[in-house]
């Protein structure tokens, strides 16, 4: 995967916006305004996505490409090294749990107005 594959695949989702806060090079992914993936643009190894606690214990066990979340959340986020010994379907699959979990915490007056 490289990073206009990532990019594409996240601007894909229902409101979903790109953005630069923190600096020129950290892309920021947002749904309804909170955060749901980031990486950095000048070298595209690692994407940090949000995971359930549990189920990021279990992937940190399973796979040495997937850590705690790199000056995030430990408990929340993951870093997922890309390119690397995780198949691209897996990664992809992160990413749509990351959006998931972000997506689903929305006020319901924001999924509310969102057709499917």
């Amino acid at each position: 995967m490289d990073i206009e594959e990532y990019r594409d695949f996240c601007l894909s989702k229902l409101l979903v916006t790109e953005s630069l806060p923190f600096d020129e090079k950290t892309l920021v992914f947002k749904v309804g305004g909170k955060m749901f993936a980031l990486t950095n643009l000048e070298n595209f190894e690692s994407i940090n996505l949000k995971c359930n606690p549990e189920r990021a214990i279990d992937l940190r066990e399973k796979y040495s490409d997937i850590k705690p979340g790199y000056h995030m959340s430990k408990i929340h986020w993951n870093t997922v090294t890309v390119n690397n010994q995780l198949t691209d379907a897996l990664v992809l699959e992160l990413i749509n749990h990351s959006y998931d979990l972000v997506f689903d915490s929305l006020p319901k007056a924001i999924k509310e107005g969102i057709k499917y």
